[in-house]
């Protein structure tokens, strides 16, 4: 299989196992397991559907996981039965296996050499190939998830040497994958060689912690030490840190803009970018390309609050707190009797009257997906008082489905992929849309590239695996 760019011309998938998750490792620090809650408190926007830690010590592990959010999964009698100097975390959300209990990471399995715990962050594109070749050889998988596969992986490996084994399994994936992996004491940090989504190295004491942002750096008293190069496998034992053989090298990294855009939380800095600076930029480019006569400029709440700062620094146009966002929403409610389309939104967001009522505003959003929320909002800002709603949109239109870990819909759910930008100017009932051109958004933190935006261009940089040899649901024309 080549490592060329894929194009991607329709696809429906109802069942990709993509993960957004967030990944922890501690080594070497008293009370770990109390550390790798903290960092996945940090991370919590990384994953809601379900949390996990395990412990490990030279007796043996433990382990604790469940679904909700981290606070909800653990408490101090809990993380107090969470022995060690080592531990792994993991918190989740897919749209595959839905919210099955046992597709909750990390994945605990004993095998000739130990424990084996394994926490993923990513995608593998060859995991439905690498399954059914694993089944027919006599594995049995206990999950929906593809991490599963990398377990398999490990423990069927022939080689001699714990060390041996994970390098022996990560010659077989394909596509994105972060990993924080242990066996007995031993902690290992791994990412992919095209480096789609992030892990970091921090130090704490004589120890040292990995995680998905530097974000749960600040929140465990953690220093952070570098990135993770694409490709670099770390072994981590104590105090003591360990550079094992690499990956094949790609040639071209491919760190996922859309961590910059959207998924990573501003106080965090990915690959040497400030993620607040980053989207401050995309605001003031957008601002460039596309500016507005108007009165205000408000945020959609809280992904967008950064891009819309920007916005308003280019622009001179004075920024308000134009809609408050309920941080108080469950992930599940009760709908009323009757019905009431924009009722999810209505939870979720509120205008502020004061601020909008006979004014021209600039409502600037991170994205836009499949445009529902963004019509609720144009709706509830209108009824609210507003004189002209000015849709700008800090980045490109989302035209394809994303195979490297973000959670995106059918490519026929995508507005971007089914509507003109005039069209959905319509759509949303705005005065007038602007998105972020690609150029300006690669220029704008171009210190970081060169980046993954196959959601917005549909060029895969890493194979399609399971796509292309008609393993995945779906019918599927692909161009190289």
């Amino acid at each position: 299989m080549t490592s060329r760019p894929t194009t991607i011309a329709s696809a429906q998938l109802d069942d990709r196992p993509h993960e957004e998750c967030g990944v922890i490792g501690v080594s070497g620090v008293d009370s770990a397991a109390e550390l790798a809650f903290l960092g996945l408190y940090a991370l919590q926007h990384r994953g809601q559907e379900a949390a996990g830690i395990v412990s490990l010590t030279a007796e043996g592990t433990r382990v604790h996981k469940g679904l909700g959010l981290v606070a909800e999964v653990f408490d101090g009698p809990c993380l107090s039965q969470l022995r060690g100097a080592t531990a792994v975390g993991h918190v989740r959300y897919s749209t595959a296996g839905g919210g099955r209990a046992q597709n909750t990471q990390p994945f605990v399995v004993r095998y000739a050499e130990g424990d084996l715990v394994v926490a993923h962050n990513g995608n593998l594109t060859n995991a439905i190939e690498l399954r059914t070749r694993l089944v027919e050889e006599g594995a049995i998988f206990q999950t929906s998830s593809d991490s599963e596969v990398i377990v398999h992986l490990v423990a069927r490996s022939r080689h001699d040497s714990v060390d041996a084994q994970i390098d022996d399994a990560l010659g077989h994936l394909e596509g994105a994958f972060s990993l924080v992996m242990a066996v007995g004491e031993a902690l290992y940090a791994v990412r992919d060689p095209r480096g789609f989504r992030p892990l970091q190295l921090g130090r704490k004491g004589r120890g040292y912690v990995v995680a998905s942002e530097t974000c749960a750096f600040d929140i465990m008293g953690a220093r952070y030490v570098r990135d993770l190069d694409p490709g670099e496998v770390l072994k981590i034992s104590g105090s003591k840190i360990e550079t094992l053989r690499p990956l094949t090298s790609i040639g071209r990294t491919a760190p996922c803009i859309f961590e910059l855009v959207y998924f990573a939380r501003p106080d965090s800095r990915l690959w040497g970018v400030s993620v607040d600076r980053a989207r401050r930029a995309f605001g003031r480019q957008l601002a460039r390309e596309h500016p507005a006569a108007a009165d205000a400029v408000i945020a959609v709440p809280d992904s967008a609050n950064s891009a819309a700062l920007g916005f308003a620094e280019e622009s001179g146009i004075p920024y308000e707190l134009g809609l408050l966002r309920n941080h108080y929403v469950g992930r599940t409610f009760i709908k009323p009797s009757q019905s009431d389309r924009d009722f999810g939104a209505r939870l979720k967001y509120n205008p502020v009257r004061e601020v909008v009522d006979g004014k021209r505003i600039v409502v600037v959003d991170d994205s836009l997906v499949r445009g529902t929320t963004g019509r609720s909002l144009v709706k509830f800002i209108r009824e609210a008082g507003a004189q002209e709603v000015h849709f700008r949109i800090a980045s490109p239109p989302v035209r394809y489905p994303c195979f490297y870990g973000i959670d995106m819909p059918n490519r026929e759910e995508l507005i971007g992929a089914r509507l003109t930008i005039d069209e959905t100017r319509d759509a949303l009932g705005v005065n007038s849309l602007g998105y972020l051109s690609m150029e300006g958004m690669q220029e704008a933190v171009s210190e970081g590239g060169p980046y993954c935006d196959a959601c917005f261009s549909g060029n895969y940089t890493a194979p399609l695996v399971d796509v292309e040899r008609g393993y995945a649901p779906g019918n599927l024309a692909l161009r190289s």
